[in-house]
């Protein structure tokens, strides 16, 4: 499952306001229960498990990139927002540099492979320095759609 798969505008933030992953967790989330990704009742134990996930090992994987993830029988396809942060969130990356570039993405439960192969697919665009340079200049959610549609080809 390719990112442009995954993201629509709606579900784009290029403007973050959250200071710490925690918080990047909460706003990310709070994008997917307002676009109706995930149903309001089910935003507290999504967060839950995302933020279980992210004790166990911070997901900042360095190069100002944050993937915070889960699976959870309460979806029933991948979904997933993407946001920017321009002045950089306390990540507890592993490089230990503030997180520029978040994607939090949710996959149903059971589904580990894919799980896996939209982890992979997600760190290896978000690994090229180009992509993400061109990512932290788009003016807006509608250009960074463009950009990951035009470099997951």
């Amino acid at each position: 499952m390719d990112l442009g798969d995954i993201l629509e505008t709606g579900n784009i933030l290029p403007e973050m306001q959250a200071g710490d992953r925690w918080q990047a967790i909460d706003e990310l989330i709070a994008n997917l229960v307002t676009t109706g990704r995930i149903k309001t009742e089910y935003r507290e134990a999504v967060t839950a498990v995302v933020k279980k996930r992210e004790t166990s090992m911070s997901t900042g994987i360095g190069f100002g990139i944050g993937i915070p993830h889960a699976s959870t029988d309460l979806i029933a396809e991948v979904v997933g927002a993407l946001g920017r942060s321009k002045s950089g969130i306390s990540f507890d990356a592993l490089d230990n540099q503030p997180v520029k570039i978040v994607m939090l993405f949710l996959v149903p439960q059971g589904q580990f492979q894919k799980h896996l192969h939209t982890l992979a697919h997600i760190a290896k665009l978000l690994h090229k320095a180009d992509f993400r340079s061109s990512l932290e200049q788009a003016p807006d959610a509608a250009a960074m759609l463009k950009i990951i549609r035009d470099f997951g080809k």
